[in-house]
């Protein structure tokens, strides 16, 4: 069978099912297509308990996909930043540093929803735009690109025609292999465990990373739950660490969470299973080729730290659909992916070069080395020129 559509999404995440409900909002006749179904429910297998924190510049992405009237009423705002130093002799804090939004905005820096609650409202919305296709249990087997259009060949043996592939199909993307379009990838032989918790204490939407060792310790409000106040957490440890984290019987493992914890909340208390995810920085040498734009992971991928990764995916989002917008007959032209390439591979490398540096910096085991790092943190916080600029520049504004 064939078909024949303006957009054709190869990947159904978090980022492809935004950029089909903003594309299709704007007009454009939509295909999308993934491997997996969605997992739409917090107690169903296969959930995905990360969280994405929605930064600032990331809400109007969404209000013109017609998303964030869905989202809105379950996130949780971030109104502070909180850096905690626990490097010393025993884990405790010894630096605790606080950035409000409020230094430099009239808005919290973001929002936070878990990521199963966002595929459930982004399939949803789906469903409501007429010229939008999702197709969950479909990969994209074979891309052909020529001058005029590409070609895809679908899982059940549809064949796509398409005037632009948007490559949302993640770190090993099959389509940017199949426009041999390499990457440069760094391993750093940590593990990200993620799960939730409750506490006593309420988190006044602050978030916080703790940083002593193998990586930071984040937790990130979300909405009570159960009358409690609750919190995800993203754990970064080295890899073994992590594995014999993730395997220890919960009484066990709560023990060692609050010892890393420092109890800045209380007596935190396991409210959800735990989930082992490989951390990585990587970046596509190019972020389009003919016919075919990456986004996403397909793009770049960059440890949990700063919420940088999904806001990094939506402002693809953002030049890539502004840029089709201004070439509605055809969205897919050389002019316009060069365009694209270049208003984002500037950027895109300069923050996976400093998300490194703080990955690396979060990692340091040695004693002086911690010592140095609490030192920095100290200094960069007490200018207040540099405090805000740190602010703007994790937000992506100026």
């Amino acid at each position: 069978m064939r078909e024949t559509t303006d957009i054709l999404i190869s990947g159904g995440g978090v980022a492809g099912l935004t950029a089909a409900a903003a594309f299709g909002t704007a007009g454009f006749r939509v295909i999308c297509v993934d491997p997996t179904p969605p997992v739409t429910r917090l107690e169903d297998a296969g959930a995905d308990l990360r969280t994405t924190a929605f930064l600032q510049p990331s809400i109007p992405v969404l209000e013109a996909a017609g998303l964030w009237d869905r989202l809105a009423p379950h996130a949780a705002p971030l109104q502070v930043m909180r850096i905690i130093d626990a490097g010393g002799a025993e884990p405790t804090p010894r630096i605790v540093k606080e950035f409000d939004a409020a230094d430099i905005s009239d808005h919290p820096f973001g929002w936070n929803l878990p990521n199963w609650l966002l595929r459930r409202e982004m399939v949803a919305r789906l469903a409501d735009l007429p010229n939008v296709s999702f197709r969950p249990g479909l990969s994209t087997t074979r891309l052909l690109t020529r001058e005029a259009e590409a070609i895809a060949t679908l899982s059940d043996s549809t064949r796509i025609t398409a005037r632009l592939v948007i490559a949302a199909d993640g770190r090993n993307s099959a389509m940017r292999e199949a426009l041999s379009i390499p990457v440069t990838t760094t391993r750093y032989g940590q593990k990200a465990l993620a799960f939730a918790v409750t506490h006593p204490k309420p988190h006044d939407n602050v978030s916080t990373e703790i940083h002593r060792s193998g990586g930071p310790f984040t937790l990130v409000p979300l909405p009570d739950r159960d009358g409690m106040p609750c919190s995800a957490i993203v754990w970064m440890e080295t890899g073994p660490n992590a594995e014999r984290l993730a395997a220890l019987p919960v009484p066990d493992f709560e023990a060692e969470m609050n010892a890393r914890s420092c109890q800045i909340l209380g007596p935190l208390t396991l409210v959800s299973r735990r989930t082992l995810w490989p951390i990585i920085s990587q970046i596509a040498a190019r972020m389009s080729g003919e016919r075919t734009a990456l986004v996403a992971e397909a793009a770049h991928v960059v440890p949990p730290i700063g919420a940088q990764g999904l806001n990094m995916s939506l402002a693809d989002l953002r030049v890539l659909l502004d840029l089709a917008q201004g070439s509605r007959a055809d969205p897919g032209t050389p002019a316009l992916l060069d365009a694209y390439h270049r208003a984002r591979h500037l950027e895109v490398q300069a923050r996976v070069t400093g998300i490194d540096a703080l990955n690396r910096a979060s990692m340091m085991g040695a004693q002086g080395l911690r010592d140095l790092r609490a030192t920095a943190l100290n200094a960069l916080y007490s200018v207040t020129p540099i405090r805000k600029t740190l602010m703007r520049a994790g937000l992506g504004v100026r």
